[in-house]
């Protein structure tokens, strides 16, 4: 494997599981510029647009950091106290 790849299979296989929320908070940080370059090019559409695509970048990251952190972290925790 390249170096860029290991980093990037690294980063997703990582325990933490922060690279797949990231990309959605990246879709969302698209957004807030869009909502922002909106109106001041006086285009309410653009600004609509961007504003919602901003709001289900912010609603994405939240889902995929429940699913992808919090999901796993719960588990090892429940397997952990039917261990005791």
């Amino acid at each position: 494997m390249t170096r860029p790849t290991s980093i990037f299979a690294a980063l997703h296989s990582n325990e933490e599981g922060h690279a797949t929320p990231a990309i959605a908070t990246v879709v969302g940080s698209a957004g807030a510029i869009l909502l922002g370059v909106g109106p001041a090019n006086d285009s309410g559409g653009l600004a609509i647009a961007g504003g919602i695509i901003a709001g289900l970048g912010v609603l994405a990251a939240g889902v995929l950091h429940h699913r992808e952190v919090d999901y796993h972290l719960y588990r090892r925790i429940e397997a952990l106290e039917k261990k005791s």
